[in-house]
């Protein structure tokens, strides 16, 4: 997949952003219309969608872009919020597994999106060394 160059929408005009922020308090259900048709969309686009026009209800400016399925290290590094350096040790390590276009890495999305899945996963057990709850 290619990466398609960002979209940046300014913020919305102050009494435009109150209205929409307004309409969506409380609320997640978003009916898509297109030329006439009423599409449900996925969870995943639904949210999308949703954190979209909240940003911009919030009185955001926005930039929209999509993701490669193949990522240079500097923007898997990006995405999982680590060092360009860090990850690259990682895949020495095969921590993250990576793939060679001659001699640049590249890391799958769904490999990054793994690791964040169990960085999140840890964080939420209890203390696995000494095999009791942490304290608090």
């Amino acid at each position: 997949m290619a990466l398609i160059a960002p979209r940046t929408s300014p913020a919305l005009p102050a009494d435009d952003a109150t209205q929409l922020h307004r309409t969506l308090e409380g609320s997640s259900d978003i009916t898509v219309f297109v030329d006439g048709t009423v599409h449900r969309l996925p969870e995943p686009a639904r949210d999308a969608v949703v954190d979209l026009l909240r940003r911009l209800g919030a009185g955001e400016s926005v930039t929209v872009s999509s993701v490669e399925d193949m990522l240079t290290t500097s923007r898997a590094a990006e995405l999982a919020g680590i060092s360009h350096t860090y990850l690259r040790n990682m895949t020495d390590r095969g921590e993250i597994p990576v793939e060679y276009r001659g001699t640049h890495r590249r890391i799958r999305l769904t490999a990054i999106m793994a690791w964040l899945d169990e960085q999140k996963a840890r964080e939420k057990k209890p203390d696995s060394l000494s095999g009791h709850e942490p304290l608090t």
